[in-house]
Order: structure tokens, then sequence, then C-alpha cells
């Protein structure tokens, strides 16, 4: 029987997982299905429970059930145990296995869609939320110089340089902190780029030579980004690579098998 799996969401019409994975499918020859479930917003868990006993084999888990997914599953890797969120999961019999691949597809990304060598690198992260968390642990796993976990609320920067302090070297604090700093890569992870806003970031963060990313995908040039463009950022990126990357991630999770990301992005673009 095809093996099938889908991404679960609430909305999840604009979701382009289903076209990402049916062309890994095709390009690894792998006999699976997948497509997209919306899950009430009180009905997660039923959903799950739905869908794993229909047969189904994996989920990638969208917003906003991440934090759903961590509670639900029964084992956890260590990047998603540290996120406290899943966006991948993996059933086998009555295990529930769930893994957070966003930080890891980030990470490629960066490094090899993009050539940028984070080890040893300033690094911004803006945020706090779900977002920044998942990708903390990947990024201080290639060692870079500093990680600046900057957020409107400082406690919550806090809170997150605490618990990966032991890591890598965090520091965090609020926006105005920022004031005289420099960043060789700069990352938004904030929602703001879904209102087209632009958070409180001073001027002069972006050292020569810098990559600013904005986890967003599909907006051009958001209000960061173009922020970044006039403020001295030599490089600029959307969240699309670490859409395509994630997947990927997910995929070789499920499978065993790594697909080739390049050519999926290209269509991407192309559409």
């Amino acid at each position: 029987m095809t093996d099938q799996y889908a991404v679960i969401g609430n909305p999840i019409a604009h979701s382009k997982s289903p076209l990402i994975h049916a062309e890994f499918a095709r390009q690894t020859g792998q006999d699976l299905v997948y497509s997209a479930m919306l899950a009430p917003l009180d009905g997660f868990e039923l959903a799950i429970r739905a869908f794993q006993s229909d047969g189904g084999k994996g989920l990638n888990v969208t917003v906003p059930f991440k934090q759903d997914a961590w509670r639900l599953a029964t084992r956890r890797t260590q990047r998603a145990e540290l996120a406290q969120a899943v966006n991948t999961l993996k059933f086998d019999g009555a295990e529930v296995l769930g893994d957070n691949t966003d930080g890891a597809g980030l990470v490629r990304d960066v490094l090899s869609n993009l050539g940028f060598v984070i080890r040893g690198k300033r690094i911004l992260l803006m945020g706090a939320g779900g977002a920044a968390r998942g990708v903390i642990l990947p990024l201080l796993g290639e060692s870079p110089s500093l990680l600046a976990i900057a957020n409107r609320t400082p406690a919550r920067a806090h809170e997150l340089a605490q618990q990966f302090a032991e890591h890598g070297d965090i520091s965090s604090g609020d926006y105005a902190s920022l004031a005289g700093c420099h960043f060789d890569l700069v990352i938004n992870a904030t929602s703001s780029s879904l209102s087209n806003k632009l958070p409180p970031l001073p001027e002069g963060v972006f050292s020569t030579g810098c990559l600013a990313y904005d986890m967003m995908y599909g907006k051009g040039l958001t209000p960061f980004l173009q922020f970044a463009q006039t403020n001295g950022a030599a490089r600029l990126a959307d969240g699309l690579g670490m859409l395509v990357e994630q997947a990927a991630e997910s995929f070789f999770l499920w499978r065993g098998v790594r697909p080739d990301t390049l050519p999926v992005m290209a269509m991407l673009k192309n559409s």
C-alpha cells in the first residue's frame, strides 16, 4: 500500500508542503502520498489519532499545533525537547517520535545554499517565540562566537538564553540594548513581516558582509529586509530555502533518503 503522510494545521490551504513532498517523492522514487489536513483548533489530538489509526506514517505540524504535537509525542529528539515544539511526527506502532526540523533547515539553507559560514560569527536572533526557540540549538551547534537574542519583552529573551546557556555563548535583551553592537548574521524570527512591520532595530547592527535573513517567505522585500538593505547588510535572504530544507529533513527522518532541494526551490521560485 502507498504510505500516507500529511501536513496538519489551521489554516492549512496556503501550505506548499504537499507540492514539496510530492516532488521529493517523484525525485527519489518513494511510494507515498502527502496531503494537507485542516484540524479544528480544539481537535488536534483527535485528528492525529484518526490519521494514525488509518495507517498514516508521519505528519508535519504547523501553526498553531507545534506545542500540542510536543506534548503528544511519546519520544522526542534533543532538538525537539529543547525547542518545546514539534513540527514532525513519525508513527511506529504505539510510538510517536517528535522532532523539530526547523533549525536544521535554517542552518542547511545558510551553510549550503547561501554559502555563509556560521562558525566564529556574531549572530543576532530577533524574537523569542516558537520560531526562534526551534533554531537556537542548531545555530549554536555551528559554533558562532556569540548568539544574541533580542525581543520586545526582554524577560522572554532572558528565559531562552538561560535555557540554552550550556550549549554556547548567548546574550539577551531588548532591542535598545543592541545599540553599538554589530552582527554578521541577523535573523528575523518574529511575526512582524506578516503585518508589514519592523521590529525596533537600531541602525548599525549590520556589520560589513552581513547576511540579513527573514524567516518569512513569499513577501518580497519585507520591512526588515528593506531596512537591512539600506543599513549596510551585504546580502538578503527570505525563508523559502529554510522551508524546503526543513521539509527535506522531515523526509529523511521518515524515508531514510535525502532529496535534492535545489530543483525544488527553483520550482517554487518560478511558480
